[in-house]
Parts: C-alpha cells; sequence; structure tokens
C-alpha cells in the first residue's frame, strides 16, 4: 500500500513540474516574460507596410536585442503605421542616420525590427524618429509578383 501511494505522490509531482514548465514556455513564446520594465527611451519610425508585427516584438542590432516594439498606431496624414520604439537605456549610442528594417525569424516566423547603424558622430535621443525605414516583405505580394512575371514570360 505504501508503495502504490509513494508512486501516485511521484506522478503528482511529475504533473505539477510539466505543468510549471509549459507555463514558462508559454511565456516565452508570448514574450511576456521579458516585458518591459518601463525604462529606457523612445524612438518612432514610419513604415509603409508592417506585416504582421507586434507590439513587444524585440528590437535588434547585429542580433543582439537593445529593446522592444513598445506601440503602433497609424498616421492618418503620411497614411503610414508609426511604431514607437523602446530602447534600454544602455544602449544609447545609436547613430541618427540609422536604418530600420522589419525582418522575419525564419521563413514563417515572428517579425522583429533590425537596425543597421549609420555613420553618424550624432545619436538618437528621447523622442526622436528613426528616418530611414525599410518596410515588411510579404510573402503573398512577392509570390504574386513572381507569378505574374512568369505568366508575361510565358504570353510572349
Amino acid at each position: 500500500m505504501a508503495r502504490i501511494r509513494l508512486s501516485e505522490i511521484l506522478v503528482g509531482v511529475f504533473m505539477a513540474l510539466g505543468f510549471v514548465a509549459l507555463f514558462f514556455l508559454a511565456m516565452r513564446v508570448s514574450n511576456l516574460s521579458t516585458a518591459a520594465t518601463g525604462e529606457g527611451y523612445n524612438l518612432t519610425a514610419k513604415f509603409d507596410n508592417i506585416g504582421s508585427l507586434r507590439v513587444r516584438a524585440p528590437v535588434t542590432m547585429a542580433g543582439v536585442r537593445l529593446g522592444r516594439v513598445e506601440a503602433i498606431d497609424f498616421d492618418q496624414e503620411t497614411f503610414q503605421a508609426l511604431v514607437t520604439l523602446r530602447i534600454e537605456d544602455r544602449y544609447d549610442q545609436i547613430p541618427t542616420d540609422t536604418f530600420a528594417n522589419i525582418f522575419t525569424a525564419g521563413l514563417l516566423g515572428e517579425q522583429y525590427i533590425g537596425l543597421d547603424p549609420g555613420g553618424s558622430p550624432e545619436v538618437l535621443g528621447d523622442g526622436d524618429r528613426i528616418e530611414f525605414t525599410q518596410s515588411a516583405l510579404v510573402l503573398e505580394q512577392m509570390i504574386g509578383q513572381f507569378l505574374l512575371s512568369k505568366a508575361e514570360e510565358g504570353g510572349e
């Protein structure tokens, strides 16, 4: 009887550990475990198309995460997406001529913003705007353009 009780306890502990591991996996996938602490400074950038970019998406430079996407709005005057980036305080030497690109992690992974530094001696500060941007590549548009070009080649 004690042997059965011990195995039931071990199974219960194993199940509890499995649920805890599943919880941490869900937090990691949803980016909630690394939510911004509120520290840092904001930069803005305008894009013609942000694809499926989401709030809390990483902002990276040279593969290192510098911050997160803080907010996504729509500018009704220019008809562009206005993206607010929260950059950590320790990364305060980003040149003013930095280029912001929207990339996709893998073929169908989440989208993130990659920064390519410029060569300007002046640096961006809180509230500044990144002037040079490259919108997201939308897979459906690329496939449509490819098919259209192949159809035009076949008609000639």
